[in-house]
């Protein structure tokens, strides 16, 4: 398919959901796909910090954030805002874009998340990502990830 026609991905929140009682699942991917494009300490750094401020701010709660070679993973709230969660990522994947010089793909996939026993699964999916990929033979190895507290 070629990606000039693609599709918006929907990203309305239905009337009878709450947006600040949720948690998010994001995968933001970069392109073109297969490339590090993150994982590098002079990007996935203050990218991480990014996540952190917004935080600071309240412009989102980032439960987790795991920067991978070419995509990133997070689990996040969205406090009250003028902002709703699309345009909350538009704005922070245009200003990491002109910051840092990341490509991102056009859109990014979002799934609410509906249960605790999914939150976990969505979390030890995430953390155990770079493991899956080779990248660390254990999870707290790998240095790029943001947990508000500890985890381990």
């Amino acid at each position: 398919m070629d990606l000039s026609q693609r599709r918006r991905l929907p990203h309305q929140i239905p009337l009878w959901i709450d947006p600040q009682k949720e948690v998010y699942f994001l995968t933001v991917n970069c392109q073109p796909k297969g490339i590090n494009h993150l994982a590098k300490s002079g990007i996935a750094m203050p990218l991480l910090d990014s996540v952190f401020l917004r935080n600071e701010q309240s412009i989102w709660f980032a439960h987790l954030f795991l920067i991978m070679p070419d995509h990133i993973h997070a689990l996040i709230s969205f406090p009250p805002s003028d902002h709703g969660l699309q345009e909350t990522m538009t704005l922070w994947k245009r200003w990491t874009a002109r910051q840092l010089g990341i490509k991102w793909q056009r859109d990014f996939f979002e799934h609410r998340l509906r249960s605790e026993e999914s939150w976990r699964d969505k979390a030890d999916y995430i953390l155990a990502n770079s493991v899956r990929k080779g990248l660390a033979k254990e999870l707290k190895e790998w240095p790029y990830v943001f947990v508000p507290t500890p985890i381990w």
